[in-house]
């Protein structure tokens, strides 16, 4: 997230570069990544859309996020049926992405995304 302050001596603005964000995928009790195998299953073009959405997060751009609620959010990628990618923050730097879908599927996915998140968080060790 961009700081934007004054400074005194100059009269100028600065804006300070965000951090970077790390984005990992969630991986279930069982091994298996819900967010891969969806990933996996898109045409090349449309991954390259998400990757290129991905990369915004990671370079420290929060503004494309959309908070759904239970600590996920999405990023989109308005794309084809309007892809989406669900993730949520651990911390300020660590993005968790939980899974994808569609804007005709997002109401179920989001669902799941929701339970991803709360299961994670009740095996990461920073939140017990």
């Amino acid at each position: 997230m961009a700081l934007v302050c004054g400074s005194e001596h100059d009269g100028g603005v600065h804006i300070a570069k965000p951090a970077r964000i790390t984005v990992r995928a969630y991986v279930d009790e069982r091994g298996r990544s819900p967010f891969e195998h969806w990933f996996a299953s898109l045409a090349t073009s449309s991954a390259l859309k998400i990757r290129s959405a991905l990369a915004g997060l990671e370079a420290g751009n929060l503004s494309a996020l959309t908070e759904l609620g239970q600590g996920v959010h999405e990023v989109r990628a308005d794309f084809g049926p309007g892809y989406r990618a669900y993730l949520g923050m651990d911390g300020e730097a660590l993005a968790i992405l939980l899974g994808g879908s569609v804007k005709a599927r997002q109401n179920g996915a989001i669902a799941d995304a929701q339970e991803r998140w709360a299961e994670y968080q009740r095996r990461n060790p920073r939140n017990k």
